[in-house]
């Protein structure tokens, strides 16, 4: 039963590794952002010499550094344009008369192109976090590295099944780029891409807990720095376990609403 979608996942690494070279380029000008957000933050730190939300200048820049890992290990690239293309183009149909899942096998592009992006920009973040060595602070406790892997694991689940749902918006809207740039923008700011979310005042944060956005980059990076602990770090990886669960179902819902809407209008 595996041995299909382990096909496609061997499929997907051929494919995509022919785009290593974009990759590279990609990881390395994804950096320059990082170099932006160490001027702002030193200049807000010159300014005042006292923490913001219990962060000092180095433990920003960990901080940041942390985001930059985790998105390069969890975030999908392009997967909801090439699902929305797949229904536009009517090559969906191809997947409703041959026995194999369309989510399994978009998870499996998905953990194949991960994977080839991951090897392949190792080194430029690699060098990002040697030049900022100084910043870098390990886990003092062993069990934070498992548990880390575990919620960032999670955290490509919640990424990937976003987008997948999203893009099955294009069963009934053709063009779906602005609904995509719209709640992208709600991702990129609740994410924790753009400053930690824990600086934010206490009622915002209470809000964002339930919300599937934080878990997607913000929770893993505090599970790793340890600013997490005890039962707040169980009930934020439970949280997190029931956005994964709850958007497979949100996505099974909508797939089988749209498959008749397909079906009906002549897919």
């Amino acid at each position: 039963m595996l041995h299909k979608y382990w096909k496609v996942f061997d499929i997907g690494l051929q494919n995509t590794f022919v785009y290593r070279w974009n990759f590279l380029l990609r990881s390395l000008f994804g950096l320059v952002p990082l170099a932006g957000t160490v001027f702002i933050w030193k200049a807000i730190f010159e300014g005042s010499q006292s923490k913001v939300g219990g962060y000092d200048f180095a433990s920003m820049i960990w901080y940041f550094l942390m985001i930059i890992l985790v998105d390069n290990l969890v975030t999908p690239t392009e997967d909801e344009w090439q699902i929305a293309s797949d229904i536009r183009e009517g090559q969906i149909s191809a997947f409703l008369i041959k026995p194999l899942n369309y989510l399994g096998y978009r998870l499996s592009l998905f953990l194949s192109y991960r994977l080839v992006y991951t090897i392949i920009t190792v080194i430029p973040v690699g060098l990002a976090f040697y030049w900022f060595r100084e910043f870098v602070v390990l886990p003092k406790s062993l069990l934070t590295w498992p548990l880390f892997f575990l919620s960032a694991a999670m955290a490509a689940g919640i990424s990937f099944l976003i987008a997948y749902t999203l893009a099955l918006i294009a069963f009934w809207i053709l063009e779906i780029s602005t609904i995509v740039f719209i709640l992208y923008s709600f991702e990129y700011f609740l994410s924790g891409q753009t400053f930690p979310l824990d600086i934010m005042p206490g009622w915002f944060q209470a809000i964002l807990r339930w919300l599937p956005f934080p878990y997607e980059l913000f929770f893993p990076v505090q599970v790793f720095l340890e600013r997490v602990q005890g039962a707040e770090l169980w009930q934020g990886l439970g949280i997190q376990a029931a956005w994964v669960g709850i958007l497979f179902l949100i996505s099974q819902a909508i797939w089988r609403r749209g498959i008749r809407h397909y079906q009906a209008v002549g897919g």
